[in-house]
């Protein structure tokens, strides 16, 4: 007997996957299919997958040419089935041509020709069409955002929005190198050339742009902080909840799947219960840009404060917390480092950020079992580490990154958008609206001095 096997995501299950399966199956007398997990697939940059894993499994498996359905969730398995169910031929389709001859080692390895004009990523877009995105801001952010769109087809970035277009320097960098997107001068002209907003603005604009747009029908996709104070951050979600758009905020850790992974397990028990949370970020910022000129909002916890807070909000919760800082000033009142304290009950949390004070930027979860390691730079999460009192003991996880991360948010955002649900647990509004209301006390306390 002939064994062949195949992998694939099975997306919105179509007859050019019938046909591939149909070859497979020729090659042999017994095909097994591989189906691909959702955060498997996410991880390999198969981002806006529709169908649930159990509806993928469920079309493979009624397919006539299918003789048994595997899950496939983990990077080197294919070698392991290989070997496990005594595999002759790996068969796969010719888009991935010469990328799994390493697996000729173990079987034959045959390249099978696609249907042309049929494929998952076709009939998503017919299903759910490009979803038009005007981006608020020119700066570094919404460079790497145009790049990052890039991985999710289903966006299409249109317009671009400056409130000093004819002087702006960054926008005249950033419209060079992106020479399909139109200036736009009036914020009604960027809403009707779109669906949808990205604000990557300074920090103190981003409520009434966030508000504009949503007032003009336009879902949003905010830059951190979404707001400096709670009651912004409220009506901002209401108002998105009334008028049925999606409102996100744009904390790329939050959408990380390394991290997504790390939270789950910390809450699983594996390390008992939770005590303490100790997240640092810093890097040395050079003089002369925003950071440092912002007098209003400007400074090291504005800036990177949401990402320190972000593991607290997850792990501690928002209900009964209590917070206090400790900041270092410069001469024109800027926080060159600060330190926040967070208490509930009988948890702790300290966040340390700093725009001019280099510190070691790790993230550490401890329990009453053992801890959680995660190395600099955690808030690109590739690898953590569980230990415990016994200082051999190490069980090291890794996850993929790619990249400036910002695919996965934008990945989130249109999901949600297309009407899924599932994702929206990664950052949840009642967290981003706690994380606005420490920002607000925090800046009440530093304009004291």
């Amino acid at each position: 007997m002939t064994r062949v096997i195949t992998y694939g995501v099975f997306d919105l299950f179509h007859q050019g996957h019938i046909n591939l399966l149909k070859h497979a199956k020729e090659l042999g007398d017994e095909l097994i299919v591989g189906i691909t997990t959702d955060q498997y697939a996410y991880e390999r940059g198969k981002l806006t997958v529709v169908d649930s894993l159990e509806t993928r499994m469920e079309n493979v498996r009624k397919c006539p040419y299918t003789d048994e359905v595997i899950v496939e969730d983990h990077i080197g398995q294919k070698v392991e089935d290989i070997l496990k169910y005594n595999i002759d031929i790996f068969a796969i389709g010719d888009d991935w041509f010469g990328k799994f001859d390493y697996l000729e080692d173990y079987c034959k390895v045959v390249y099978l020709p696609r249907t042309a004009g049929i494929s998952s990523s076709i009939l998503r877009l017919e299903k759910y069409p490009y979803l038009r995105m005007g981006i608020i801001g020119a700066g570094r952010i919404a460079q790497r955002f145009v790049k990052e769109a890039g991985y999710v087809r289903e966006i299409q970035i249109t317009s671009v929005y400056h409130p000093n277009p004819d002087t702006s320097a960054s926008l005249a960098r950033f419209l060079g190198q992106n020479t399909a997107i139109a200036k736009v001068r009036t914020l009604p002209k960027l809403f009707d050339n779109c669906d949808a907003v990205y604000i990557a603005s300074p920090h103190d604009t981003h409520y009434a742009y966030a508000k504009a747009a949503l007032e003009a029908g336009r879902h949003v996709l905010c830059e951190k902080p979404l707001a400096l104070r709670k009651k912004d951050a409220v009506e901002l979600f209401r108002l998105a909840s009334e008028k049925g758009l999606v409102l996100m905020e744009g904390i790329k850790t939050a959408y990380c799947p390394g991290f997504c992974r790390m939270i789950s397990l910390a809450r699983s028990g594996v390390i008992g219960e939770i005590h303490d949370v100790e997240a640092s970020f810093t890097r040395l910022t050079p003089p002369g840009v925003r950071e440092w000129t912002d007098l209003k909002t400007g400074g090291s916890f504005t800036e990177l404060g949401s990402y320190v807070l972000l593991p607290v909000m997850k792990l501690l919760g928002t209900d009964n917390l209590t917070w206090r800082f400790e900041s270092v000033l410069n001469a024109n009142g800027l926080d060159t480092y600060t330190r926040v304290y967070l208490r509930r009950q009988d948890m702790l949390a300290e966040g340390k950020c700093g725009l001019g004070v280099k510190s070691e930027g790790e993230l550490i979860i401890s329990g009453t079992k053992g801890y959680i390691l995660a190395e600099a730079p955690w808030w690109k999460t590739q690898y953590y580490e569980v230990r415990g009192e016994n200082p051999a003991y190490r069980q090291r996880y890794s996850a993929e990154y790619a990249e400036d991360g910002l695919r996965y948010e934008i990945a989130d955002f249109m999901y949600r958008v297309q009407g899924h649900a599932g994702r929206e647990d990664k950052l949840t509004p009642v967290e981003s609206a706690k994380m606005a209301e420490i920002m607000e006390d925090f800046l009440a306390g530093r304009n004291k001095g």
